[in-house]
C-alpha cells in the first residue's frame, strides 16, 4: 500500500476568492444604496429666478441573513491509535478534507439561486445566493421563468425556472450592456462549463492563443478567456460549483462575503470512545449594488 493518498476533487472557488471579504456585526447584515437622478439636458433655469429645491429620495436597505454552515470529522480511539497509510493522524487529515468541503459549500451558497430564510428554532438561516439578487439586469432564456424584484431587505423569494434556451451571444452583450448603462463594469462573466464551451465560439473572443515565453511559439488554448464587448474586457471564467443554467456578468467591487464568525474549528465533547472537531463559520453574501451585475438564466446545461 502507497503511503499517499491520491485527491483530484476541485478545489477552485473564483468567486469567493475574489470578492471582498468583510465583517457581519448581526445575524441580520444590513448595507445602502442610492443613485442620482437621471441626467437632462433641459436643466435651464431663469435669469434672477428663485431658486427651486429638488425633491430628496431616500436610501435604499438592502440586507442579508447570515447562514451557519458546518463539517463535523469523527475518528475512533482505535483508528487514532493504528498506523495509517498516507497520513500521520486519522483525525488531523479529516479536519483538513472537511475544511475543504466546507469552502466549496460555501462557494455554492454565495452563487446559489436560494432566498434568504429568517429561520427560527426549527428551521436554519440561510442566506440569500446572488442568483436571487440579481432581479435587474437580466437576460430570462426559459419560458415562465421569473426572478422576483427585491425592493429593501433581503430577497424572500427564489428565481423559477421554465423551459430552458440556448445561451448566446445576444444574451451577453444584453446583459453587459444593461450593467454598463446603470454604472456597473462587470468584468468577469461566470458560467458552467457548457456555457463556457458556448462562449468560446463568440465573434467577441479576443483571441484563442496565449503567448508563453518570446521565443517559442503560441499555445493553442481550446477555451475562451477573455471576451471583448461595446463596453469593456470581461474575463470568462468556469465555476464548478454554480448554477449551471445561469451565466453571471459581476462587477466584483460590489460583492462580499461578510462574516458573523469566521471559519473556526473546536473539540466537542467525547461522548465515547472517539474524538470530534467541528470546522464552522458564520457568513452572508452582501450584495453591495445588485444593479452592478447580472444574469442569463434558465440555459441549458448540455
Amino acid at each position: 500500500l502507497q503511503d499517499i493518498v491520491y485527491d483530484i476533487s476541485p478545489m477552485d472557488t473564483p468567486f469567493m476568492s475574489n470578492i471582498g471579504r468583510g465583517t457581519a456585526n448581526a445575524v441580520f447584515h444590513e448595507w445602502q444604496t442610492d443613485s442620482l437622478d437621471s441626467s437632462s439636458a433641459d436643466n435651464a433655469v431663469l435669469e434672477g429666478d428663485d431658486a427651486t429645491t429638488n425633491t430628496a429620495t431616500a436610501t435604499v436597505r438592502f440586507g442579508n441573513r447570515c447562514q451557519i454552515m458546518d463539517k463535523v470529522a469523527r475518528v475512533t480511539g482505535t483508528l487514532r491509535a493504528i498506523d495509517t497509510a498516507g497520513r500521520r493522524d486519522e483525525l488531523s487529515y479529516q479536519i483538513s478534507k472537511r475544511s475543504r468541503e466546507l469552502k466549496r459549500d460555501i462557494e455554492a451558497a454565495l452563487l446559489s439561486n436560494n432566498a434568504a430564510v429568517t429561520g427560527s428554532a426549527a428551521t436554519a438561516r440561510k442566506l440569500a445566493g446572488a442568483g436571487t439578487w440579481l432581479w435587474d439586469n437580466n437576460v430570462e432564456k426559459g419560458n415562465a421563468a421569473t426572478t422576483p424584484t427585491v425592493t429593501s431587505g433581503a430577497p424572500g423569494t427564489a428565481p423559477t425556472a421554465g423551459t430552458a434556451g440556448t445561451f448566446t451571444e445576444a444574451n451577453l452583450k444584453s446583459v453587459l450592456q444593461a450593467c454598463w448603462t446603470d454604472g456597473g463594469d462587470p468584468t468577469v462573466v461566470m458560467c458552467g462549463i457548457h456555457n463556457k464551451a458556448l462562449a468560446s465560439a463568440f465573434s467577441g473572443v479576443a483571441t484563442l492563443y496565449r503567448d508563453t515565453q518570446p521565443a517559442a511559439p503560441a499555445t493553442i488554448i481550446g477555451a475562451a478567456d477573455v471576451y471583448v464587448s461595446d463596453v469593456g474586457t470581461h474575463q470568462i471564467v468556469a465555476n464548478r460549483f454554480q448554477p449551471a443554467g445561469t451565466v453571471y456578468a459581476f462587477d466584483m467591487e460590489y460583492w462580499e462575503a461578510a462574516y458573523l464568525r469566521p471559519i473556526q474549528t473546536q473539540e466537542l465533547a467525547k461522548t465515547g470512545d472517539s474524538d470530534r472537531t467541528q470546522i464552522l463559520c458564520e457568513v452572508t453574501l452582501c450584495a453591495k449594488e445588485p444593479k452592478s451585475s447580472g444574469k442569463v438564466y434558465t440555459t441549458t446545461t448540455s
